[in-house]
């Protein structure tokens, strides 16, 4: 191991959408991130982080909150301060969710919606969720802690057809093919 590698340590995740059309019910999208046991990277979540929450230890934070994309840039920000996060867990799972309560929306009904992940200024991904736009969530990443104890970024945009509640409840389990 390079002693000067330190993994990833702090990372941005940030979703922007534009308002609805006028006359229509407004979007809300909304980040939701998973952190998963070590001793069960796959299994159930043993915590989940959306709106209005926080992980209990203060590592994942939801910095900024947009319930109808009005505003200029990243309508929605949360941290996720992976080199704080108890050695006792080991994968985090990054996803977003379109609250139903107005009808079903996918993210083709979306205005503009885009995901970004960076770390410091670096931006490790930005997508427009062009290939899950039938979908009403969709993982967005992952990161996992190898045996070193670093963090390890995984990018990968797979949608779901799921109400936010249950999207949070398999969003890190097996994907079907």
């Amino acid at each position: 191991m390079n002693g000067l590698n330190k993994g990833i340590r702090k990372v941005e995740v940030a979703v922007k959408w534009d308002p609805s059309p006028a006359g229509q019910p407004p979007t809300d999208l909304d980040i939701i991130a998973a952190t998963y046991p070590a001793a069960d990277p796959s299994g159930g979540p043993a915590y989940v982080v959306h709106f209005d929450s926080r992980s209990p230890d203060g590592t994942i934070t939801l910095n900024r909150d947009s319930k109808t994309g009005q505003g200029f840039g990243w309508d929605e920000v949360m941290t996720v301060e992976l080199n704080r996060l108890d050695s006792r867990y080991g994968r985090v799972v990054i996803g977003v969710a379109i609250q139903q309560g107005t009808g079903p929306k996918t993210f083709v009904d979306v205005q503009k919606p885009g995901v970004r992940i960076r770390e410091d200024y670096t931006v490790l991904m930005e997508d427009e969720f062009a290939g899950v736009l039938g979908s009403t969530a969709s993982t967005v990443a992952e990161f996992v802690r190898d045996s070193s104890g670093e963090w390890t970024f995984h990018p990968g945009i797979h949608g779901y057809d799921e109400d936010p509640a249950t999207f949070a409840r398999v969003m890190g389990g097996p994907r079907e093919s």
